[in-house]
C-alpha cells in the first residue's frame, strides 16, 4: 500500500504544482508603513501596513493551548485612486508574528510593477522574496485581489463566474471548555445550522454530549492533532458517527502519516487535513492519506493559490473545506468569495472577535451570504 501511494504521489505531484486556472484575465491609523512613496502620475503601487490585535469574545481553547487575542497585520495597496485591503493573521501554530510579517513586507517592492492585474508575475515575485511567511504573502495577495476587483467594479465571485446562491452553511466554532461554558456557547450559536466542536482536550465525549444536550444540528469535529493512538482514534470516530458528526479534522499529529492513512482507510467518516496541509504541492501528496483538505488563506499564501488548490483537489475527487483563522471581516470575506466552490465552510473567525474594523460577508440563517461590493466585498468602519 505504501509503495502504491508513493508511486501515485510521484506521478501526480509535479502536475499538481503546474495545475492552475485563470483567476482573473475605522480602525487605528497605520503605525508602521512601507513600500514605494506615492508619486503623482507614476502609476506605481504603494503598500502600507500596520499591526493590530484582535480581542476574542471568549477564551479560545484547542488541543494544546488557550488564547484571548490574535495578532494581525493589516495591509493596504493603493493604485490610481483605488485601495485594496489585506490581512495576515498569526495564530501561534503558524510560526509567524507581527514582527516577522513586517520584516517580510519591508523587503517587498511592488513599485516595480505597473499593472496590478499581472497577478502571476507579482505573486511569483512575492513568493520568491523569502521562504515560508505564508500569512505575510497572503496579506499582499488579498489586497491585490481586492484592488483589481475595485478597479473593474465587481466582486471576485462574479469575476470567477460563481453563483452566490451556491455558498454553503458555515459552522460556528465551540472551543474546549467546561460543560457550563460549552452549553452557554452552544446556546449563543443558535442561529447557526452547523457547529464545529474542538476535541483533543481529554474530555471529548463530554464535549459532544454537552453540545448534544442543547442542539441536534450537524457537527464538524476538529481534534487539532490531539489524538495519538490510531486504534483509539478509530474507536472514537465510530462513536462520533453515532452522534451525528459529519467529519473529523486532523485527528492525529501531522507527522504520523502512515497512521493517518490507515485511519482514513478504515474510518466511517471523512478525515480532513488541516495542520498537515499548507500549500498547493501538498494536495496530491495527501490523496489516500486524507479524504479532503481544509484550505485557509493564511496557509495557502492567499486567494490565487487557494483557487488552484480547489481545482486540483476536485480533480483528485477529494473533499474541500474553506476555513479561516481568527481574523477580521477582511480575510474572512476574501475566503468567502471562494465558498461557492467547496463542500464545507468554517468562516466564523470574524464572529469570534469584538473589535472588527471592517464590515463584509454576513451569515444569514446560518448561510455564508456574499454582497455586491467590489473586490473581496468589505468596507472599512
Amino acid at each position: 500500500m505504501k509503495t502504491g501511494r508513493r508511486t501515485f504521489i510521484k506521478g501526480i505531484g509535479a502536475a499538481s504544482v503546474m495545475a492552475s486556472i485563470p483567476v482573473l484575465t475605522h480602525g487605528s491609523n497605520p503605525s508602521v508603513s512601507g513600500g514605494v512613496p506615492s508619486v503623482p502620475g507614476s502609476s506605481r503601487m504603494k503598500l502600507s501596513y500596520w499591526t493590530y490585535n484582535l480581542q476574542l469574545r471568549h477564551t479560545f481553547t484547542v488541543s494544546g493551548f488557550s488564547r484571548n487575542t490574535t495578532p494581525v497585520v493589516l495591509t493596504e495597496i493603493e493604485f490610481e485612486g483605488f485601495t485594496g485591503y489585506g490581512e495576515a493573521s498569526m495564530p501561534p501554530y503558524l510560526g509567524e508574528s507581527q514582527e516577522s510579517v513586517i520584516t517580510f513586507l519591508k523587503k517587498v517592492d511592488l513599485g516595480q510593477f505597473r499593472d496590478p492585474f499581472l497577478l502571476d508575475d507579482i505573486l511569483e515575485y512575492v513568493d520568491s522574496v523569502d521562504e515560508a511567511n505564508r500569512a505575510a504573502k497572503a496579506c499582499i495577495d488579498i489586497a491585490l485581489h481586492d484592488l483589481i476587483g475595485k478597479m473593474v467594479g465587481q466582486p471576485l465571485h462574479k469575476l470567477w463566474g460563481l453563483n452566490p446562491q451556491d455558498t454553503p452553511m458555515t459552522s460556528f466554532t465551540i472551543g474546549i471548555d467546561t460543560p457550563e461554558v460549552v452549553k452557554l456557547k452552544t446556546e449563543e450559536a443558535a442561529r447557526f445550522k452547523v457547529l464545529k466542536v474542538k476535541l483533543g482536550g481529554g474530555n471529548d465525549r463530554e464535549m459532544i454530549e454537552t453540545v448534544r444536550s442543547v442542539t441536534d444540528v450537524p457537527i464538524y469535529v476538529d481534534v487539532n492533532q490531539g489524538w495519538k493512538d490510531k486504534h483509539k482514534a478509530l474507536e472514537m470516530v465510530h462513536w462520533l458517527k453515532e452522534q451525528g458528526i459529519e467529519f473529523v479534522e486532523q485527528p492525529l499529529p501531522k507527522t504520523q502519516v502512515d497512521d493517518m492513512a490507515w485511519l482514513t482507510e478504515n474510518s466511517p467518516l471523512p478525515i480532513i487535513a488541516d495542520e498537515a496541509f499548507q500549500r498547493l504541492a501538498d494536495v496530491a501528496a495527501f490523496k489516500g492519506i486524507y479524504s479532503g483538505i481544509n484550505i485557509k488563506l493564511m496557509k495557502s499564501t492567499g486567494l490565487r493559490e487557494a483557487h488552484k488548490m480547489i481545482t486540483v483537489a476536485r480533480a483528485l475527487d477529494m473533499h474541500v473545506m474553506i476555513g479561516c483563522m481568527t481574523e477580521t471581516s477582511c480575510a474572512v470575506s476574501a475566503a468567502a468569495q471562494l465558498s461557492p466552490l467547496v463542500d464545507w465552510a468554517d468562516l466564523d473567525g470574524n464572529l469570534l472577535i469584538s473589535n472588527d474594523i471592517y464590515e463584509g460577508v454576513e451569515v444569514i440563517d446560518g448561510k455564508v451570504t456574499l454582497n455586491e461590493l467590489p473586490g473581496i466585498g468589505i468596507k472599512k468602519l
